[in-house]
């Protein structure tokens, strides 16, 4: 089992950037792909990006390719989001997730997620 706590967000102008970070608790982290998620209000949680064990494989949305990056520092037990060139559409709470499938491929579904952190809001204005 693994506990995720996200920190980071906050309120940013259009095109500015934010570090988002997740803490896990344990000490099987290094097991887990890993995964962010985001939600808005009225919609659908949606798939941001997600990392492989190793950090060696990653995989994006199509609406954040290009601006985010995922990694993650296996020794400190944290994974992290990098958002820049931020727009108003990507206000949102923000959710780590772990993976504990095994798998060939990285997972964009939500439900395949087992273990979620409480998120957290991502505002950007106009």
């Amino acid at each position: 089992q693994v506990q995720l706590a996200e920190s980071g967000g906050g309120l940013v102008q259009a095109g500015g950037s934010l570090r988002l970070s997740c803490a896990a608790s344990g000490r099987t982290f290094s097991t887990y792909d890993m995964g962010w998620f985001r939600q808005a209000p009225g919609k659908e949680r949606e798939f941001v990006a997600a990392i492989s064990r190793s950090g060696g494989s990653t995989d994006y949305a199509d609406s954040t390719k290009g601006r985010f990056t995922i990694a993650r520092d296996n020794a400190k037990n944290t994974l992290y989001l990098q958002a820049n060139n931020l727009k108003p559409e990507d206000t949102a709470v923000y959710y780590c997730a772990a993976d504990q499938g095994s798998r060939l491929w990285l997972e964009r579904r939500s439900s395949e997620y087992k273990y979620w952190g409480q998120g957290t809001q991502v505002t950007v204005s106009s």
